[in-house]
């Protein structure tokens, strides 16, 4: 079987341990074994049973009707010229590897490769990676990968379950990533200075510098980046033939979103298989004591509230970096993006960007509303929104919820009433309730 992975950080790291993978492969997760409901399944199910049917293309393949049929815009293409894949061969900095992605799914392409790279959020079990030969065929397919992209994509890297990770690499000229000179794992907390090496960059982001678009003068010399010459460019027309790609951009907006996105997505994945286990603990310690199983035990609760408390702090910036400069990309992705969010009857929504300051206008993820968190067990929905509601109801909050003023805790409360339909019933009444 061919070794595959689709591998949306900068750099690829063999990094789990086998004791660290069973825990998720065993009871009660039994990841890989469990059926999955996420989007690339149930694609592949209407195409056996012949309701949808993949278009080859003669330029760029089954890439173009692999994105309309996952609906994935080409709006949000990000290229990758460090030689971070299993196909590093074909990738240079002439030949950028292109990723594409919506709110739970991605798809890698590279020029002239054997297969797309897919993986896809599954409400339970984590991402789940699967390849497409990117060859003209009777009946494609998407084929599960997981074993083979578990490898690299289930380590302490993306929090010890299956899931992505975008890292930043000092890299040659020709692609080869200096990995020597250390590399950056790329959150909201990430510095500038420490984001998008071995990436390409469009879009303009003022006097802030980071390392996307140039090279290291030498694997000696890894440190010696030319930042202001990859600053704010809006064209990469002087790096490669564009003209072989869906569109010609690598949206810093996109950029932005998508370390958000995946951050968000494995905390969300880890409170999930964290609770499910503690739950199993429990449940098998009640019927060895011969216990009812009606409540939880402090013991349990507590674990509980460890899975929680990173996933909350995350989805509410807490340790998001502002930023000195405004922001703006170059592609419709900004505009796109915006346009999906769920809207208040004042045209407000947690997908409003605000791009001067900060990513979001609104510091409450959008990924409130994805189906993985609607997913996560009921303890977690329950401690979740008890505490949700306490920080943005409570006039003078705590550290770490200090950051937010008063009118922005408000529109987040107004926004969430209107717009997300399974709060707690103490949400609408005003009802009091305990924190952690």
């Amino acid at each position: 079987m061919r070794r595959i992975g689709l591998c949306l950080t900068s750099v690829l790291f063999l990094a789990t341990s086998v004791s660290a993978q069973s825990y998720f492969e065993e009871e009660p997760i039994l990841y890989g074994k469990r059926p999955t409901t996420d989007r690339v399944t149930q694609l592949q199910k209407q195409i056996t049973e012949g309701k949808v049917k993949l278009k080859y293309d003669s330029k760029h393949g089954y890439l173009p009707a692999v994105l309309k049929a996952l609906e994935i815009s080409p709006s949000s293409q990000i290229l990758v010229f460090s030689k971070t894949s299993f196909q590093l061969r074909r990738i240079s900095p002439r030949a950028p590897r292109a990723i594409y992605f919506n709110d739970d799914t991605y798809v890698g392409s590279v020029l002239g490769g054997d297969v797309l790279e897919i993986s896809v959020q599954d409400p339970n079990q984590g991402a789940v990676f699967f390849t497409i030969e990117n060859y003209k065929s009777d009946k494609p397919r998407f084929d599960v990968q997981n074993y083979e992209c578990t490898s690299c994509h289930a380590s302490s890297m993306t929090k010890g379950i299956p899931g992505h990770v975008v890292r930043s690499v000092y890299t040659a000229p020709d692609g080869q990533p200096i990995l020597r000179a250390g590399t950056f794992i790329t959150e909201d907390s990430s510095p500038f200075k420490e984001r998008w090496g071995g990436w390409y960059v469009t879009g303009t982001h003022g006097k802030q510098r980071h390392m996307g678009n140039v090279f290291s003068p030498s694997r000696d010399r890894p440190y010696e980046l030319n930042r202001d010459h990859g600053a704010n460019l809006k064209s990469l027309e002087s790096k490669f033939n564009v003209d072989r790609y869906l569109t010609p951009h690598s949206d810093i907006v996109a950029l932005l979103v998508i370390e958000h996105q995946i951050l968000i997505q494995n905390l969300i994945t880890k409170a999930n298989f964290q609770t499910r286990r503690a739950i199993w603990d429990q449940q098998i310690i009640d019927e060895a004591l011969n216990r009812p199983a009606d409540t939880y035990s402090a013991a349990t609760l507590r674990r509980i509230d460890h899975a929680i408390k990173p996933l909350l702090q995350a989805m509410l910036g807490v340790k998001s970096i502002g930023w000195k400069d405004p922001v703006k990309g170059t592609s419709n992705f900004t505009k796109e993006f915006s346009q999906k969010g769920i809207k208040d009857r004042k045209g407000r929504s947690l997908r409003d960007l605000d791009l001067k300051t900060r990513l979001f206008k609104y510091r409450l993820s959008p990924w409130i509303y994805s189906e993985a968190f609607d997913a996560l067990p009921e303890p977690i929905h329950e401690r979740f929104y008890q505490n949700l509601w306490l920080i943005l109801t409570t006039e003078n909050s705590e550290e770490p919820y200090n950051h937010f003023d008063k009118g922005e805790k408000k529109a987040i409360l107004e926004i969430l009433l209107e717009t997300k339909k399974d709060l707690p019933g103490y949400w609408r009444n005003g009802g009091n309730t305990a924190t952690f």
